[in-house]
């Protein structure tokens, strides 16, 4: 991976927390070699894209990633190591921002049509859950009532990144492939070893085997420190998720006793009903059987 003419410095602003993702890829040469891979073109001048990442920029608790201008397109590209269905919606906001200060010089009451960058909106995803190669999230999904042809709408397009997944893009991109492809060795030797061991020989094996070597060995630190953080923030969203879903299935099963209850139903209909619905054992139906109507 060419890092040459990199500047790049993990004592920025740490206002934004930066992401191994987002620190490879917003050098201009790797971000162009992912733009080409993600759209077939075969742009090879860096200077040719206008990076408008929206540095700093924290809202709602999220944070805008990398996105650029090029070919008349504007691109939101972001990362995610876990499942997130809002996306769209976030991308919305960032969307909205970018178009906001690429315009603010025009004034949009002029009766000539201002021309905009059309917008795609990608998520590279990589987390340990099981997710498809492709994905298209919508906004209209989030609205409370379904529209058939919604005002306004938004489509994200999810790709996964995990190793084994699609590979013609990898193929395309060699740094997504190399980043893919460390990313599986942290997890891979972190089910044996201290998570900081597991990193620094994810680290050190990559150097060696050349992939990401160039980054890897003139951030070396930086890369570890990032990566520990990452890895224990994945880990801590997938605790809590578990935590939600479970209050979230613990909170049905109370409303759907409470129906058994007022539909007079017997204890046996109401097991039997309760571990149909929820997939429950008896063992399990009878715990939460007997929590709601303790003898």
């Amino acid at each position: 991976m060419n890092t040459e003419n990199t500047n790049l410095s993990v004592t920025e602003n740490r206002n934004y927390k930066d992401t191994l993702f987002r620190m490879i890829f917003k050098e201009p040469r790797e971000l162009l070699s992912l733009y080409n891979a993600l759209n077939n073109t075969t742009y090879t001048n860096p200077d040719d894209l206008k990076i408008v990442t929206l540095e700093n920029a924290i809202y709602m608790n999220v944070k805008n990633d990398v996105a650029c201008v090029l070919d008349c397109h504007l691109n939101l590209y972001e990362h995610q190591s876990t499942v997130n269905p809002n996306m769209p919606l976030r991308d919305l906001l960032y969307v909205a921002r970018e178009y906001e200060i690429l315009f603010a010089d025009d004034t949009l009451y002029s009766t000539k049509l201002r021309k905009i960058p059309a917008p795609n909106f990608i998520v590279f995803y990589n987390g340990s859950d099981t997710q498809p190669e492709y994905l298209e999230l919508k906004l209209s999904d989030a609205y409370e009532t379904p529209v058939k042809n919604p005002s306004l709408e938004l489509k994200v397009i999810q790709l996964n990144i995990n190793a084994g997944y699609n590979k013609e893009l990898m193929n395309r991109c060699k740094t997504l492939q190399e980043y893919s492809l460390y990313v599986d060795k942290v997890r891979k030797y972190a089910k044996k070893k201290p998570l900081k061991e597991a990193v620094e020989q994810a680290v050190t094996e990559c150097i060696k085997d050349g992939i990401l070597s160039q980054f890897l060995t003139r951030y070396r630190a930086e890369a570890i420190s990032m990566s520990i953080f990452e890895y224990d923030e994945e880990k801590e969203l997938a605790l809590i998720r578990r935590d939600e879903r479970s209050l979230g299935i613990e909170k049905g099963i109370e409303a759907f006793l409470s129906l058994c209850e007022d539909l007079k139903l017997s204890q046996e209909e109401t097991l039997s009903k309760l571990m149909e619905k929820f997939s429950l054992s008896e063992q399990e139906a009878l715990h939460y059987l007997h929590k709601q109507n303790p003898a």
